[in-house]
């Protein structure tokens, strides 16, 4: 019977996808609730309410898989950093924490915009002390900012390649290293991320950083960018579709925007204002069925370098809601976010 009065009060918080308002947020309610509550909250933010939310988001077990949670994690550092005056109140309410949720709220901190995050996680530091290597990186500024995430890595030019070719001992043993370096070109919940930050803050900051990786969409050197590309471009039709607001700015960059953003952003407004989002997908299964088949760009001009590995890419939660799981115009309402293959996924789609 509890749990069906439980059920009843969540249905009953439920509004529409355009709501000007976000509804209140039941600390006992269920995921979706929260879920819409958070997609509706930027047309009138209800600060007084997202501890009730983040803690639904705890108890939901959402950050159990990291990769997944990028909206989530996006959504509380926005909210962090919308209101610095009350920010280190707001993550006082988030405690207690279960220890292994705690890096979300370190990270939530560093990625806040902030002016004196640094601070602020000093100061919270002692209540997460399983987190101090971890705090400490972000202090010392080995973990890097939302903000100072570089779109790409650096890569050596031809003359530094040469130059490791030949100077490379031929009998020494190939160890191959994990590469760490954090770029939005190789993690796909970072556009996640920047999602829930924009959800947070209606800050149009995100939406740039988006809007930067549109002519990856049109790449064809690896597998990551070419997907990563795509869904930038996929999510931002989609969402423009249901936001004016966001459909209006994505027009006004038209302008200012140079040839390669240019191009890829005329098919996001055109299929935000058409309602035609279809061929954006068609057309990004068709590069990737090209790029799986061919290889990358660089294989086909010097094969010299090597080939792309083109092994499956698991979607993020923005990702996959944009492909059609969603409900309530948020991310991982049906079947969650499962780490599918982007060429596999699109097929199913068809």
């Amino acid at each position: 019977m509890r749990f069906a009065v439980l059920i009843a009060a969540a249905l009953m918080l439920i509004q529409p996808a355009h709501a000007e308002k976000a509804p209140e947020i039941d600390p006992r309610a269920s995921l979706g609730v929260v879920q819409q509550w958070i997609y509706n909250y930027r047309a009138k933010p209800d600060y007084a309410h997202v501890p009730a939310a983040v803690r639904v988001l705890f108890h939901s077990q959402t950050f159990k898989e990291p990769e997944n949670a990028g909206i989530y994690l996006g959504f509380i550092a926005g909210a962090i950093g919308s209101n610095p005056a009350k920010a280190e109140q707001l993550i006082a309410s988030f405690f207690p924490v279960r220890p292994e949720d705690e890096w979300v709220i370190v990270r939530a901190i560093a990625y806040s915009g902030l002016p004196d995050w640094r601070n602020a996680l000093r100061r919270v530091a002692p209540r997460m002390p399983g987190r101090r290597v971890m705090i400490d990186s972000y202090l010392a500024g080995k973990l890097p900012t939302l903000t100072d995430i570089p779109l790409e890595e650096v890569k050596p030019g031809m003359m530094e390649k040469m130059r490791g070719a030949f100077t490379k001992n031929p009998f020494a043993k190939d160890e191959r290293k994990l590469n760490t370096t954090l770029t939005f070109a190789s993690n796909q919940d970072l556009l996640d991320t920047l999602w829930g930050y924009y959800f947070a803050t209606g800050s149009h900051a995100p939406i740039q950083r988006i809007v930067l990786m549109l002519p990856w969409s049109k790449s064809r050197d690896t597998i990551d960018k070419l997907t990563v590309g795509s869904m930038a471009r996929y999510t931002l039709a989609s969402y423009a579709i249901r936001d004016a607001g966001l459909r209006e700015y994505l027009r006004s960059e038209l302008a200012r925007q140079p040839a390669a953003v240019k191009a890829p952003l005329a098919e996001v407004v055109e299929a935000a204002d058409t309602v035609q989002i279809a061929a954006l997908r068609k057309d990004a299964l068709a590069a990737v069925d090209e790029l799986k088949t061919k290889g990358s760009d660089s294989r086909r001009d010097l094969s010299f370098w090597g080939q792309v590995g083109v092994g499956a890419v698991a979607l993020g939660c923005v990702s996959a809601a944009a492909l059609g799981q969603v409900a309530v115009g948020i991310p991982c309402v049906i079947g969650g976010s499962a780490s599918q293959g982007l060429l596999s996924f699109w097929e199913k789609q068809q």
